[in-house]
């Protein structure tokens, strides 16, 4: 079988309406200016396609269904890019997006997601085995049910290995990823009070994967099954905004996955990707570039010696 990407990705893409605040954040009753505003692909596989793409991986994305109002600026914005829309479904629906307030370290996201998952119908695509079968690595996203199952189901039935994010200890998709990216909104969530060792040790138990605890500007915690906990702290960077900062830290992951790192260089290469992400806006028109996560780390090992 005859595949044009290494990477297969599923969950989550979307058409994203950032506004990036000159003035500090939103306040009741109060003005704020917007000093910048762009429409572009968002969501955690868009994302994660975009930066990806940017690293030189070649990647297949499915999932979300593209509506009229996404579609010309979602196959505009990937032209000549490494990442393949052929799985795509396109609707007569204006399609789904997200609206996003920046300013710095806060964003508040505004949507419809609730409305839509209450809907009871399915508005994204079946994964398609003949799109897994044979790549090198994947993410699945945990959003979409029982096609994040088969996702999953698949990538183990070919023996490719998969990042999948935010997904509880006593969960399917935990226990079968490579790595499971797990977010501080994810553990204020499901492990409300618990400290983060404590997270930690439950996720560990459940997998013989990675599991890898973010926390904003605090050191990560990470670690597999039988082994110490251990910890890295994130770069130091000046933050322009944090909107996709997570999903760039997934595709570095996937990366990773890609290229066989050891565990410690696949966390550091992710904090990395993350890092530069946060530096600049927006993020779909500056993406990290392999180079840049590449001497980010340089620099930080010499600051180190």
């Amino acid at each position: 079988m005859n595949h044009s990407h290494e990477v297969y990705l599923f969950g989550q893409i979307l058409g994203t309406h950032s506004f990036l605040l000159k003035d500090g954040f939103l306040r009741p009753d109060e003005y704020s200016e917007i000093g910048e505003q762009y429409f572009l692909p968002g969501g955690e596989t868009g994302t994660a396609a975009t930066v990806l793409s940017s690293l030189g991986v070649s990647v297949r994305m499915d999932g979300t269904w593209i509506g009229t109002e996404v579609a010309p600026m979602l196959k505009s914005f990937y032209a000549g890019k490494t990442a393949d829309l052929s799985s795509l479904t396109y609707t007569d629906e204006p399609g789904v997006m997200d609206y996003v307030v920046i300013a710095g370290l806060v964003r508040s996201p505004m949507g419809r997601f609730q409305t839509l998952f209450a809907s009871g119908k399915r508005w994204w695509n079946i994964p398609k085995e003949e799109d897994i079968a044979g790549c090198r690595a994947a993410a699945v996203d945990p959003f979409f049910g029982r096609e994040s199952l088969l996702a999953a189901e698949l990538c183990c039935r070919y023996h490719v290995p998969f990042v999948t994010i935010d997904s509880p200890h006593d969960s399917v998709l935990h226990r079968q990823a490579a790595v499971n990216v797990v977010s501080k909104e994810c553990t204020s969530q499901h492990y409300a009070g618990m400290p983060p060792e404590a997270v930690m040790e439950k996720m560990q138990q459940e997998t013989d994967g990675l599991t890898i605890i973010t926390r904003g500007g605090e050191e990560m915690l990470y670690g597999r099954k039988g082994e110490p906990i251990r910890r890295m702290k994130p770069f130091p960077v000046a933050v322009r905004s944090t909107l996709g900062a997570g999903d760039t830290f997934k595709a570095g992951c996937v990366y990773g996955l890609l290229h066989g790192m050891k565990d410690d260089d696949l966390v550091r290469f992710a904090g990395a990707c993350s890092a530069v992400a946060i530096s600049r806006f927006p993020l779909p028109l500056n993406p990290p570039k392999l180079s840049e996560v590449r001497n980010l780390i340089a620099s930080a090992e010499e600051a180190v010696r």
